[in-house]
């Protein structure tokens, strides 16, 4: 490589930097390969190279022959340091505590849309019963009323509490299909029985 290159490199020419890449990138891209066995880390290192060649282009012998063996000795420096800071990264990942597990909620918005689909059908349900049935319901069931509160509450007889809540009872089982008006998942009935006795 002639004095006057070297010269203009020294100055920072970036037509001369364009001369230099292009006789000895190839090169120091095999070199930087050989070293790490990466195409991409070699790409990384030849960028990395002509970069810092850049900044110590001051440092240019002005006599001299190639200035390939000055280029490999900075892609050597320069593997050498990027394979230290991949091992700095690696350590460092490694004391990084695990995260923490996402729970699947797949099951959890299948349930959801279950209860909502049941909920939906316990309220088409009871809209079909007769009034009389939904309030005894109401009462006895949601209400927790014993079968005499009940009664009381409406001005009706105990007996006819009792027999209007098992009507609405047989035609909620009957609507709400398999497990005779059961929430599948085990929770209660909303027809389910009522404790006598309590207030």
């Amino acid at each position: 490589m002639d004095t006057n290159l070297r010269a203009s490199l020294r100055t920072g020419d970036a037509d001369a930097f364009g001369q230099l890449f292009d006789a000895y990138a190839r090169s120091v891209y095999n070199h930087a390969y050989r070293l790490t066995g990466d195409w991409t880390t070699a790409d990384d290192i030849v960028s990395l190279t002509f970069l810092e060649a850049w900044r110590l282009r001051e440092r240019i012998d002005e006599d001299g022959g190639s200035l390939r063996p000055w280029l490999l000795g900075i892609a050597t420096n320069v593997a050498r340091n990027t394979r230290r800071a991949a091992r700095r990264h690696s350590a460092a990942v490694e004391r990084l505590p695990a995260p923490e597990p996402v729970p699947d909620f797949a099951e959890e918005l299948a349930g959801r849309i279950d209860d909502l689909a049941y909920l939906e059908a316990v309220r088409v349900a009871v809209a079909r019963l007769r009034r009389p049935e939904r309030e005894v319901l109401a009462l006895c069931v949601w209400g927790e009323l014993d079968y005499a509160a009940a009664a009381e509450a409406l001005g009706i007889p105990v007996g006819t509490v009792r027999s209007r809540l098992s009507r609405a009872r047989k035609k909620l089982a009957a609507e709400l299909g398999a497990g005779r008006g059961q929430v599948r998942g085990g929770r209660d009935s909303v027809a389910g029985p009522i404790q006598e006795g309590n207030s």
